[in-house]
């Protein structure tokens, strides 16, 4: 059954080009010359329930983007997409109950209390009765193994340790629906094996379909069956993960190609941060 469907998503923005110093500045106060970015460029995918799915790319290539307008952030130019048979971008409650993101830049806990009253938090949020918020705090908190971190402020966990209770936070309510956007950015190498681990163990405990973009190919090589390759904005490739490398196709090979030359694909040693 398939799950997520989107047909010819488009996503672009105008903005005002500007050149340098004080007289191109004045210029501009009366005449401005007018650009547009085509960030997603018509999309089209479909993905299966109890999927996970690599999200692949350079850097701007439009997968962040993308994974913003399936969870409703962003409204697109044109197109079409439901997720779970929902128009994300119509932003009903039963859609939201259903669904979680987690953006590895970014950061749904409060940064002056404990992981735990975020997750308290996100209870209230999503009317998870008393009995099932327990019982699944518990189980994700044993699976990573951070009992100990829950009265820790926030600001005071290393990068890693955040990380683990951002995904906690995420799935309070058990959702049947996950975008991953970068989950192991800046990690160390035990940490990103740790996360993997838990995604690859929650996908086959609850049937979670997941959409999941990384920088890492360790990622995408240990939990995905199935990349599509995202590339300024189109869709290259779409298809089983380990035909990736034999593909001619030009534009394939000049997505890849992007990742690689910018360090992204590649594991970074001791690049957690605290």
């Amino acid at each position: 059954m398939q799950i997520i469907k989107v047909e010819n998503l488009k996503k672009h923005y105008d903005y005002y080009q500007k050149d340098q110093g004080l007289k191109s500045s004045l210029k501009n106060m009366v005449k401005r010359k007018k650009m547009k970015k085509e960030a997603v460029n018509g999309i089209s995918f479909n993905v299966d329930a109890g999927e996970i799915v690599g999200f692949i790319g350079p850097n701007g290539a439009g997968k962040t983007t993308t994974l913003k307008m399936l969870s409703g952030i962003l409204f697109p130019t044109s197109g079409i997409a439901t997720v779970g048979g929902f128009v994300p971008w119509e932003r009903k409650k039963a859609f939201k109950m259903g669904f979680s993101i987690v953006m590895g830049q970014k950061t749904q806990l409060n940064w002056d209390l404990p992981a735990i009253e975020s997750f308290n938090l996100n209870k209230c949020i999503y009317e998870v009765n008393d009995d099932e918020y327990k019982k699944t705090v518990d189980e994700l908190i044993e699976l990573l193994g951070v009992q100990s971190l829950l009265k820790t402020q926030v600001r005071r966990l290393s990068l890693g340790e955040r990380m683990k209770m951002e995904l906690i936070a995420a799935l309070v309510h058990k959702p049947k629906i996950i975008f991953l956007d970068e989950p192991t950015i800046g990690l160390d190498f035990m940490s990103q094996k740790t996360i993997r681990e838990f995604i690859r163990k929650y996908n086959e405990e609850n049937g979670a379909t997941i959409l999941l973009t990384s920088h890492y190919m360790n990622d995408i090589e240990s939990l995905c069956k199935r990349a599509i390759v995202i590339n300024e904005g189109n869709i290259v490739y779409d298809g089983n993960l380990e035909d990736i490398r034999s593909e001619s196709d030009a534009n394939i090979e000049d997505a890849i190609a992007k990742m690689y030359e910018k360090g992204e694909g590649e594991q970074g040693e001791n690049s957690e941060n605290t």
